[in-house]
């Protein structure tokens, strides 16, 4: 199956647009106010009306209230939806009849792991990113990428996150050989602001493997 590239974070319609024109298969939302990325699910709805057909639409939540999950996807019209905080089994499965739903994971060492699978049947699935204390996504960081090979191994599909960039972004796919890649910081000039070369740089890297 052909990867899947994710690039997050998006904040300006431009940047969605470069983003869509150098390959990427998906976009992302953030919709966690306080966070360098936040996007008001109005200014979301603007941008995602002026993309093209096949193009996912995904919403990053962290711990937010069902109700406001449920709003947002009216909103903004998003087919996926990314939790990406420490939500319970039963909120994706709340989820799943109408959008495709992705558990993140914030991985801290083998621990981690032991907790996807209850996440098996209520995701279609599972994110794995860096884990640094007080931040839920975004920070750049990476994590020992064997612990991804040993999740993907589980049998449900893979994203890998945390920490990649054009100039890693081959070496990750060639040993993770995940579902999808999804990637913010390692493509900006500035938090919320996409680098369009660097945005190229990556999809092409990892088309390459």
């Amino acid at each position: 199956m052909a990867l899947r590239i994710k690039i997050c974070g998006i904040t300006r319609e431009e940047d969605a647009l470069a983003a869509v024109d150098a390959g990427a298969d998906a976009l992302g939302f953030v919709f966690v106010p306080g966070t360098p990325r936040f996007i008001e699910p109005g200014r979301a709805a603007a941008i995602v009306r002026g993309l093209p057909p096949f193009v996912s639409r995904v919403g990053l939540f962290v711990n937010a209230a069902p109700e406001l999950i449920e709003a947002t996807l009216a909103e903004v019209g998003l087919d996926t939806v990314q939790l990406h905080g420490d939500e319970a089994p039963e909120v994706g499965r709340s989820l799943l009849r109408r959008v495709r739903v992705i558990q993140a994971f914030r991985v801290q060492g083998p621990e981690t792991l032991h907790r996807l699978p209850e996440h098996r049947e209520s995701t279609h699935a599972w994110l794995l990113d860096a884990y640094v204390p007080g931040a839920s996504g975004g920070t750049g960081a990476r994590f020992d990428w064997t612990l991804a090979v040993q999740a993907r191994d589980l049998g449900h599909p893979l994203i890998l996150a945390g920490g990649l960039k054009p100039e890693n972004i081959a070496d990750a796919v060639h040993q993770v050989r995940p579902f999808a890649v999804d990637v913010s910081s390692g493509v900006e000039s500035a938090p919320g602001r996409k680098d369009p070369e660097k945005v190229r740089q990556l999809i092409a890297a990892a088309r390459s493997v």
